[in-house]
């Protein structure tokens, strides 16, 4: 209980000694915890102080920040070779395996040449083993980011006059030569849009990290991340339909470009290749099935079976040996060079077109990434630091964008695969990137005659996860409508609306929620379980009891300005009575007695009678004496709150009924202090350790006579 000092208006909780409510045979003792001193807050002294710490420069601090900064430093050393290097070797030849087809096939989902697809995965695997925290995720090409990026590479192709429906499969390398001698062809242009997005999402990404504001992550809840996964998946879904069709639309943009998209595949559906469509049938009946294969038998394979590249190298033999570019104009991957090409730097003139377009990009990225690194160190035991994971994430952006690369993020499918066939370290990304390395220098032209509708089948196989989502749905539902609302919101905005728009409908539909969590709250009466200290909510507990003359009520939600007539209205609808109502009744019938008085002639008969019918007024009898407020679920009070809480107990005072405060926190309690919520002493406004005690005190005084002012304890 905290009470109010008449002179410097301190106050201490009080908790009650009796355990029962049978105050006739104990006796009411209440223990005094007074509230220790705060010490004066020096802030000077405090910044002076972080700033030696983070300011000062010594060679044990300049140690420490390299190895912080490249994790590889402190765990490499330390490897385990007999116990950890055949996992890390197995588990890193297979991500590599599955990464050459995914990373070809996801490069036409970014709108580049399937060259540039192989880069990226090659620099990611390699920065992230310097940089990573985590010991098991893969990082890589993530079909989402693809998306993303392939539509702002399709629009400033547009920009720049363009023309998105030529798929003439002009070679990466002579088209980088052309820029050389001061000519950009398409291709060229396009890793040029795409390596300046990865630039400055990979530059957000670092400032976000330096200045710690990876809490952004945080309205990216798991729900939304799923639904904006699933929407996304859509939006794949339909831009490979073209490849799969073996039909030349453009790209639609803006909002409802999925919408779109379909009206120009139906519209142009009258010219679909033959050739390409049995092969995407074809293959799509041997990579559905292997697909279901490995996902119910995946603990017993040792390895998961690599049905993607089978596909990838059969239908590449048989498109070569068959002509079937030649014969039926198949559409193929076309000539993908080998070696490196020379960096070169991102395109600071269309900077300011796409700056906006790479924030998402990087929040997306950044979230899933450290999500997905959190989520298996838990798992085996570890810890990940999320900040050096921003780093991580960040520099694997930035320095292969200056090497025709596309923005890079973890992926699920590929970190699942890693863990399941035995990796322990980063080291398997070297072993991926040493797969990568080989294709790049020798196997990548192979793939010339590959057609691009396998690669659209291979993308739209590994949408089959996020798809599968709605599966879950049913147990979602059960679990949090809330959150499958917001599942169901996100996911129908990215999809029909726009992939960014769509994200940021689904986070301000988030943030909705919680703000209408907080402003439509369960308010509730508490009734007391007997022989117990246990009070607890009458509609859904059963065998609890009123107790006589007390009102109990609960407002589960902070009390600040959204919801205060909410909480009157509450309380005045669970306690039955509405002291506002009851003092304007007392008030009109106080102007009856006077019109009544003024027709009396006696002065003294009249101040008598009127003494008398006020005072049968004023001692109006309702069911309860006691109203206590429980605040243990109110986190805080801000100044609405203050005044609310004091006009409910000004009210309710006025027609003889005091409030108890119960179970607030320290920072309720300091609220009610600075909103002079305890002034002049007044003991009415008192506030317990717990319901029991202001029950205990409640019923303490008003079997004596019921005088708060008489009982008090000062």
């Amino acid at each position: 209980m905290t009470s109010a000092d008449a002179n410097n208006a301190e106050c201490t909780l009080v908790p009650s000694s009796p355990t029962s409510l049978d105050t006739k045979k104990r006796k009411y003792s209440p223990i005094i915890l007074e509230e220790q001193e705060k010490k004066p807050l020096d802030v000077k002294k405090i910044a002076v102080k972080r700033l030696k710490k983070h300011c000062s420069c010594t060679p044990t601090k300049a140690k420490d920040f390299i190895v912080d900064f490249f994790p590889v430093i402190r765990w490499f050393p330390k490897y385990k070779w007999k116990e950890w290097i055949l996992g890390d070797v197995m588990s890193g030849l297979i991500v590599g395996i599955l990464l050459v087809p995914q990373s070809i096939a996801y490069s036409l989902l970014a709108g580049q040449e399937p060259i540039y697809g192989l880069y990226t995965s090659f620099f990611a695997c390699l920065i992230y083993f310097l940089m990573g925290t985590s010991r098991h995720i893969s990082v890589g090409i993530f079909g989402v980011l693809c998306l993303m990026i392939g539509q702002v590479v399709d629009r400033e192709l547009q920009f720049a006059g363009f023309d998105l429906t030529d798929d003439t499969n002009s070679t990466a390398q002579s088209e980088m030569f052309n820029q050389s001698a001061g000519v950009c062809g398409r291709s060229c242009f396009a890793i040029r849009i795409g390596s300046t997005l990865t630039f400055v999402a990979g530059v957000y990404q670092v400032a976000m990290g330096i200045f710690q504001v990876g809490f952004i992550s945080v309205y990216l809840s798991d729900s939304l991340l799923s639904g904006f996964a699933t929407g996304a998946s859509f939006t794949i879904l339909t831009s490979q339909v073209k490849y799969l069709l073996g039909i030349s639309i453009p790209r639609a943009h803006g909002p409802g470009s999925l919408v779109k998209t379909w009206v120009y595949i139906f519209k142009n559906i009258h010219n679909t290749n033959i050739c390409d469509l049995v092969t995407s049938i074809l293959c799509l009946l041997v990579l559905v099935p292997l697909k279901e294969i490995n996902e119910c038998y995946k603990s017993k394979l040792k390895a998961p079976i690599p049905g993607e590249l089978l596909v990838v190298v059969v239908a590449t033999l048989v498109s070569h040996y068959g002509r079937l570019n030649a014969k039926f104009n198949s559409t193929v991957a076309g000539n993908i060079p080998t070696g490196f090409m020379v960096p070169t730097p991102p395109d600071w003139t269309i900077i300011s077109r796409i700056a906006t377009d790479a924030l998402p990009i990087a929040i997306i990225g950044f979230a899933i990434t450290v999500s997905l690194s959190e989520m298996f160190a838990k798992k085996h035991g570890y810890t990940v630091r999320a900040n050096q994971e921003m780093f991580a994430i960040g520099f694997c952006n930035i320095l292969p964008a200056f090497f025709h690369c596309f923005t890079t993020s973890a992926a699920l499918a590929k970190t699942l695969v890693k863990e399941s066939t035995g990796c322990k370290t980063q080291l398997s990304s070297i072993v991926t990137a040493l797969v990568l390395l080989l294709v790049l220098l020798v196997i990548a032209p192979l793939f010339h005659s590959l057609q691009k509708c396998v690669l659209g089948v291979v993308t739209i196989v590994n949408l089959r996860g996020a798809l599968r989502k709605f599966i879950d749905l049913p147990k979602m539902w059960k679990v949090s409508k809330v959150d499958t609302a917001i599942w169901f919101v996100t996911m129908i905005s990215s999809a029909f609306v726009s992939t960014e728009l769509g994200l940021l409908i689904g986070v301000s539909f988030s943030v909705i929620c919680v703000i209408v969590r907080t402003q439509v709250p369960r308010a509730t009466m508490l009734g007391h379980l007997e022989g117990t200290e246990i009070y607890e909510d009458l509609g859904r507990y059963k065998n609890l009891k009123n107790l006589p003359g007390i009102k109990i009520f609960r407002f589960e939600a902070p009390l600040y300005y959204a919801n205060k007539e909410i909480f009157k209205a509450a309380l005045y609808k669970q306690t039955g009575v509405n002291p506002t109502l009851v003092i304007v009744a007392k008030r009109k019938a106080g102007r009856k007695i006077n019109q009544e008085m003024k027709h009396k002639v006696i002065a003294n008969s009249c101040a008598s009678n009127k003494t008398e019918v006020t005072l049968q007024l004023s001692q109006q009898q309702f069911e309860f004496h006691t109203v206590i407020i429980d605040c243990s679920v109110i986190q805080f009070l801000d100044t609405v709150g203050i005044a609310t809480v004091k006009e409910v107990f000004k009210d309710y005072r006025q027609i003889g009924i005091p409030i108890l405060l119960s179970s607030c926190n320290a920072s309720v309690i300091d609220s009610l202090r600075k909103g002079s919520y305890f002034e002049n002493g007044n003991i009415n406004t008192l506030v317990f350790y717990s319901v029991h005690d202001a029950v205990m005190f409640a019923s303490n005084v008003h079997q004596k006579n019921g005088d708060y002012e008489a009982n008090s304890l000062c």
